[in-house]
């Protein structure tokens, strides 16, 4: 039952609210008349739902917690009546065939339902899809706080910028050499880096990502600066001309490719000898160490495969954007990409495809909140975060439990 504590902390909940969102909610300044409009009961609203919310949320994690400690109990007293060494193997989560076909029969004709326009909006969403999952390596699986993953995603844009600018190539033949070169990079990285971990690594890769945006704004010889690089060629089909609503069409369904590449690969990963190195590494470093996995190679194979994946995304951006400047490549983008990764679930395939999907659709689709978009948007992120904290869709590793009469 809701106790008063939990009213007091409720009202003190909603003041802090209201504060908060004070100038946003409850001041409109117009500029024309010069006048201010003050809505207070935009500040009642702001308060009132905080008030509910928390109740709400408080009510819900009471029963969450009562109906853990009744399983619990339920399996305590179920424990001495199991065989001898009995074996209980949970599963990971499973997708239900018909959702994953219906699924991917709408990813399949999308072009054909939406717009131009539409179809442009996924194409960004399905590259962060294959961000997310780049990152999910390096954070996600084998626990390396990187802060500074934009840097990968830069070089591959500029890579094929610059080679199409000066040697002529085209993007089938940059596409591979992006990646290669940002591997290349997160090795470069990774090797600096062998000894730290935590909050430490985290400064180190977000000042890696910032010295190589910084570089690409003042070098102007090398990458014209912040004018950047403009008419990229977009990706080519055998040397067919395509009109621009064609060209974005290929594009989708070339990301659509890419996303499930990815997602074999990333898989095939999770379950090789370097994938349970990954998160034996991630769970406990030192333990890792002392079971003659070796640390170096281990951490170098993330930094490079996580980096590889965010190359290749920066030659498709190049391609599709036809231009590139260091503007696009700032910490924030790091910022979003880790979010993904955590609002997914560390380590889940498909929380962070859906996770994706949500944080780069939902701000577009809530444009008709006009000002408020992204205040729902933060508050839809905090809410996921205080009441399933674990992301999305938790990795559920196989377990063995064994019980002995």
């Amino acid at each position: 039952m809701i106790s008063l504590k939990d009213i007091g902390k409720a009202c003190i909940i909603a003041l802090w609210f209201v504060a908060l969102t004070f100038p946003l909610m409850v001041i409109k300044v117009n500029p024309i008349d010069r006048i201010i409009i003050w809505r207070w009961h935009n500040m009642l609203w702001v308060g009132l739902g905080s008030f509910l919310c928390y109740l709400a949320g408080r009510a819900w994690l009471m029963r969450r917690e009562i109906r853990l400690r009744r399983i619990r109990q339920g399996l305590e007293a179920e424990l001495p009546q199991r065989t001898p060494l009995s074996r209980r193997i949970i599963q990971d989560p499973v997708i239900h065939r018909p959702l994953l076909a219906a699924g991917a029969l709408f990813f399949l004709i999308f072009p054909l339902l939406f717009s131009t326009y539409q179809t442009n909006i996924m194409i960004t969403a399905l590259m962060y899809v294959v961000l997310g999952l780049g990152l999910n390596i390096v954070v996600g699986v084998a626990g390396l706080l990187d802060l500074g993953y934009v840097a990968f995603y830069a070089v591959g844009a500029y890579a094929y910028a610059l080679l199409n600018l000066h040697f002529g190539l085209g993007f089938w033949t940059v596409l591979p050499i992006g990646g290669l070169l940002a591997a290349t990079f997160g090795i470069l990285l990774g090797f600096p880096v062998l000894r730290l971990r935590g909050d430490y690594l985290a400064i180190v890769t977000l000042g890696f990502g910032e010295i190589i945006r910084l570089i690409l704004e003042n070098w102007n010889e090398f990458s014209h600066g912040p004018s950047g690089i403009s008419n990229i060629p977009r990706p080519g089909f055998f040397g067919i001309q395509m009109s621009l609503d064609h060209s974005i069409t290929y594009l989708y369904y070339l990301m659509i490719a890419m996303v499930v590449f990815t997602i074999f690969v990333v898989n095939r990963l999770q379950n090789s000898r370097i994938g349970r190195a990954w998160f034996a590494l991630r769970e406990d470093e030192i333990a890792c160490q002392a079971m003659g996995i070796d640390k170096t190679r281990t951490k170098l194979t993330a930094f490079a495969l996580g980096a590889f994946w965010a190359g290749m995304v920066g030659v498709i951006f190049a391609a599709k954007t036809t231009f590139v400047n260091p503007a696009s490549f700032t910490f924030l983008e790091s910022a979003i990409i880790l979010c993904i990764v955590v609002l997914g679930g560390m380590g889940s395939i498909v929380g962070v495809i859906i996770a994706a999907l949500v944080l780069i659709l939902l701000p577009e689709y809530l444009r008709a909140f006009s000002e408020y978009r992204m205040l729902v948007f933060g508050a839809v992120l905090v809410i996921m975060m205080v009441f399933r904290p674990q992301g999305i869709i938790a990795n559920i590793r196989k377990t063995y439990r064994i019980g002995i009469d």
